[in-house]
């Protein structure tokens, strides 16, 4: 299936935000919640969204696990991703999870279908990319890079899940992050719901380059200001897009160049220098055009070093020329908790010392 031919007007769109007792529509468009944890996780979410009054439409795939790194084959992700998407039977779509080769469904999904309803919020991460980043770039619909539906199902939520779900209802566009951070989960087939094992006390480091080195700024110096369109998303995903069909990064960044772009960018399965090559891919496509800065959340890799490089010089060596601040170890990616991010909203940040604030305008 083509994906239609993407004529960019300049003006984003964004969808309705969920009212109160309204329809939360669930897909496996990656993979579904058929095992422990996430079985039991999901079910306790919709449990609770039910009490609280909500409607759920749950996608045929929401409990598959026929599908080769995705919960069914891509065909029928593909379709129900699609059919989901224009139904008006849910007013925003929460991704049941991650997975390997959400990618393959691109095919089976049909834009034009898209392009032709109203939009419509959809929420995940990870391989959940290959959604949310088009969604931006392709139909200029803004989404939710943010934790799946099972995050919804530990007990008691973490602050961070009360905030994607005031993002949803449109109560908050403010966010300052998060003081600590999970390294390793303590979640397991037995334990399904427990919340987030927080251990590691977040500490965000703030580069600054003067086009020929980058280099760390003291905490003590003046706080950093940056504005512009946020896009990105899993590293992993986004250099498997570039070059293809899908690919129309650089007309959309052009067409929004008057504002800028603030890129978010986190890895799973990248090591160091896998990240390295991800910033190089990304920079020689031409996406890094207009850059005003970037923020990077913590990687899988955390503190790993491989012959001298570490997550740090991955990213600010081959960064420098462009002479825009990077904020790195933010609070979101695969290491949680996530601030929910908005994917094609235009964004202020400031960050001083270890405070980050990050807010989103819907422009």
């Amino acid at each position: 299936m083509d994906i239609p031919i993407v004529k960019c007007t300049g003006k984003m769109k964004y969808p309705k935000f969920l009212k109160e007792g309204g329809a939360i529509g669930f897909v496996a468009p990656s993979f579904g919640c058929n095992i422990e944890p996430y079985h039991s996780a999901f079910l306790h979410a919709c449990e609770r969204f039910s009490s609280m009054g909500y409607d759920l439409d749950l996608g045929s795939n929401c409990f598959a696990g026929e599908g080769i790194g995705i919960s069914s084959t891509p065909q029928r992700c593909g379709k129900e991703l699609t059919d989901y998407y224009v139904s008006e039977k849910n007013d925003i779509l929460l991704s049941c999870g991650g997975g390997e080769l959400m990618c393959e469904i691109l095919d089976y999904i049909d834009f034009e279908q898209l392009t032709a309803v109203a939009p419509k919020w959809y929420v995940g991460y990870s391989d959940n990319t290959n959604f949310t980043f088009l969604l931006t770039t392709l139909l200029e619909t803004a989404s939710i890079y943010a934790p799946c539906a099972p995050a919804f199902g530990m007990e008691p939520w973490h602050e961070c899940i009360q905030d994607l779900w005031d993002v949803l209802h449109g109560r908050k566009l403010k966010f300052s992050g998060y003081p600590a951070w999970e390294k390793e989960s303590l979640k397991s087939p037995e334990q399904p719901l427990l919340p987030y094992h927080i251990t590691e006390p977040r500490v965000i480091k703030i580069f600054s380059s003067d086009g020929a080195h980058t280099s760390l700024k003291n905490s003590k110096e003046d706080g950093i200001f940056m504005e512009g369109r946020l896009l990105g998303g899993c590293m992993d995903c986004l250099v498997n897009l570039l070059g293809t069909k899908y690919d129309n990064v650089v007309n959309y960044i052009e067409k929004y160049r008057q504002d800028g772009f603030i890129w978010f960018l986190e890895a799973c399965d990248l090591n160091v220098f896998g990240i390295r090559r991800a910033i190089w891919q990304m920079e020689h496509a031409g996406w890094f055009q207009h850059v005003k800065g970037l923020l990077v959340g913590r990687p899988y890799c955390f503190g790993n070093e491989t012959m001298g490089l570490d997550q740090y010089h991955a990213v600010t060596d081959l960064l420098s020329n462009y002479n825009v601040p990077i904020i790195m170890d933010m609070d979101f990616g695969h290491l949680p908790p996530a601030m929910p991010i908005i994917c094609g909203s235009y964004a202020n940040v400031y960050a001083k010392g270890n405070e980050v604030l990050l807010k989103y305008d819907l422009m």
